[in-house]
């Protein structure tokens, strides 16, 4: 059996390892973030997690045999699942499972970038949303004190559990069961707001807790992959703007009350046509982040596998526009079946073409403006024309 002075060399040096990796990925860490991420122990966090394997999952939990690899997984840089359909990891039986992520441990290089990002100093008042394991609360003890930050997340059970974790180190934010649209008012107002869950839009709540001159940092995400982190400075007239951050991120939503479920119609029925354009390109992170910008906010993709062949489905509830969209086999193109009264994939294959004349703009040459009412994502080309979608 491992001896607590090994264990505590082993995770030691494995923060090491993790830190060494960060600044080998290209992410810029100040000194302040590379003490945090070397003090502040992930494995307190993440004591288990569910290991995929194909379409299943597993809870691993460490034993003598495998724990020098469970303390690698640990402290790899990637992210670690420990909710499946609302079942904690902690609370899971040791076999397989399936389900839909729920909550899981963000990995590192993000986590580091959107810290750095915020710009937390000593006493700066910070309010996170989306506390999850609790690890990410952490280190925002050590950037800005415990005292001055404040987490929420709409789970009791990952709350609890987050709460117990953080005092096991000495650390002791405030750590709320709430719902993270209505931020935490009682509390406000906050010099930095960070949200570790996607939204549509920022929720009204933030900005009015967020001071002046504050800064917040927001994954923005719609239907597709690849969505967007926000950084914009709250302004003197209660408006935030900012710059779209360079890394995709595909959060899992803030959770407010019940989500019913979106009835998709098959799509076999209608109008169709050939597209030069195959579905999968909403597969492509670079492009689905502009892809997005022009769907409409009711529109949701569905996407699946049959007989080997990619098959992707836009629809629109607001209208009833469906596009069923089957991918050649081989080649490029697709061919298409639309119903309803608009033609879901002609937008986006007007979205394709203007991307590549754009020459494929990348997110950080993106803007974002922002009041509570209206959202808008801004580009200018190299011509000086002004390209504008609101959220």
């Amino acid at each position: 059996m491992t001896t607590s002075a090994e264990e505590s060399r082993r995770f030691f040096e494995a923060r090491i390892r993790l830190a060494r990796q960060l600044e080998r990925s290209g992410v810029v860490l100040s000194g302040s973030l590379i003490e945090a991420f070397l003090n502040v122990p992930r494995h307190t966090f993440v004591p288990a997690f569910f290991r995929r394997d194909g379409e299943t999952f597993r809870p691993w939990r460490p034993t003598d045999d495998d724990r020098d690899a469970w303390t690698a997984a640990v402290y790899g840089d990637d992210s670690l699942i420990t909710e499946l359909d609302g079942v904690h990891v902690e609370d899971a039986e040791a076999r397989e499972m399936t389900g839909v992520p729920t909550s899981s441990s963000t990995a590192p290089s993000l986590m580091a970038d959107m810290l750095d990002a915020l710009d937390v100093s000593k006493g700066s008042r910070v309010l996170e949303v989306g506390t999850g394991s609790g690890y990410n609360a952490a280190l925002l003890c050590w950037l800005a004190g415990a005292e001055n930050v404040t987490t929420v997340d709409d789970s009791d059970r990952l709350a609890s559990l987050a709460r117990r974790r953080l005092a096991s180190l000495g650390l002791q934010p405030r750590v709320l069961a709430a719902d993270g649209a209505e931020g935490a008012p009682e509390r406000a107002p906050f010099d930095r707001i960070i949200a570790t869950c996607s939204v549509r839009r920022i929720p009204a709540s933030w900005f009015e807790q967020c001071a002046p001159n504050g800064i917040l940092v927001v994954p923005i995400k719609g239907t597709l992959a690849g969505g967007m982190i926000a950084r914009l400075t709250k302004l003197p007239d209660g408006s935030a703007a900012g710059n779209i951050m360079h890394t995709p991120a595909a959060f899992m939503p803030l959770s407010s009350g019940p989500r019913p479920g979106v009835e998709i119609p098959p799509g076999e029925n209608g109008v169709r046509r050939d597209s030069g354009l195959s579905g999968g390109v909403l597969d492509n992170w670079t492009f689905s982040f502009f892809a997005q910008l022009h769907m409409s906010a009711s529109t949701v993709r569905t996407y699946e596998s049959v007989a080997g062949t990619h098959l992707t489905t836009l629809f629109d509830a607001a209208d009833g526009s469906v596009a069923r969209v089957e991918d050649r086999r081989p080649g490029p193109g697709a061919t298409v079946v639309t119903s309803g009264p608009r033609d879901l994939w002609a937008e986006i294959e007007n979205a394709h073409g203007e991307w590549l004349r754009l020459n494929r703009p990348r997110r950080e040459w993106f803007t974002i403006t922002a009041t509570p009412g209206k959202q808008v994502i801004g580009f200018r080309a190299p011509d000086g024309q002004v390209f504008q979608w609101t959220l």
